[in-house]
């Protein structure tokens, strides 16, 4: 369990609110302007960020960050250097800083190697798109051992055994996947989100994040009147793509923020 990963959760319940936290591709719009895209996204209110690093062969990703990890890559961005953009961010902003990645890279670098490398950068925690629960013990063993938190996924697909399996392992917090599919905006708020956040907390009091489909303040709102947290991912790298800005990033933060518990 990160230490700073669980005192944003328990001061945000002692505060009576759930945590906003961003999602954003290292590496957008360009290598120089990105550290200034979490800067804002800290001044508008995010609690910690979700750092995307750039994979070549995405399977969580729909075509928005998909683009961006394209964007990224073909401006040098690289896995090591999504990592030290990530110890950037949490120094510069004081925030606890979420990596989000694939297995093979930590498998190339070896879960021990690569969870020294991301205690010494200051990463708080980590998230690992493509690893089945079942095969996930090793790596959350390692990032443990160096003091650094692991999330663990839950979709509405995911039966009762298994939930409480995944609870039984005591990640940092359960990302609920909010709607079925790869990532990306949706018109809708998901069908799913009530219960299977009645789900996971009959099973345990571990940090539930809502994430994948959140489009909208509005959806955010929604969100955050059920879970721990929010993650906005899609929305917000669009306009970094688009415009060169989060320009939602602020308003998003009010929407979750102001869903007093």
């Amino acid at each position: 369990m990160s230490t700073a990963l669980a005192s944003m959760f328990a001061t945000a319940r002692h505060a009576g609110r759930p945590v906003f936290m961003p999602f954003m591709t290292a590496g957008i719009p360009d290598q120089d302007s990105s550290p200034a895209v979490f800067e804002q996204l800290a001044a508008d209110g995010a609690d910690a960020f979700e750092l995307g690093i750039p994979y070549s062969d995405p399977l969580m990703d729909g075509p928005v960050i998909q683009a961006a990890s394209a964007r990224a890559l073909d401006g040098g961005m690289t896995f090591l250097g999504g990592l030290e953009l990530a110890g950037r961010v949490a120094g510069s902003t004081g925030k606890p800083v979420i990596v989000m990645t694939y297995v093979n890279p930590i498998l190339q670098a070896g879960p021990d190697a690569f969870a020294a490398e991301a205690a010494a950068l200051g990463i708080a925690g980590v998230i690992i798109a493509d690893v089945p629960f079942e095969e996930s013990a090793d790596i959350q063993a390692a990032l443990a051992g160096h003091g650094i938190g692991m999330a663990l996924f839950a979709a509405p697909t995911t039966d009762e055994q298994r939930l409480r399996a995944i609870a039984e392992a005591q990640p940092s917090f359960i990302y609920a996947v909010a709607d079925l599919g790869v990532t990306g905006r949706r018109q809708e708020t998901s069908r799913h989100l009530e219960g299977l956040v009645r789900r996971i907390r009959a099973v345990t009091s571990v940090p539930i994040v809502l994430g994948v489909g959140i489009s909208t303040p509005a959806q955010a709102e929604t969100a955050a009147a059920i879970a721990d947290g929010v993650i906005v991912g899609s929305a917000l790298v669009a306009e970094v793509l688009e415009e060169g800005a989060p320009r939602s990033g602020a308003a998003f933060a009010a929407a979750v923020h102001g869903t007093a518990r």
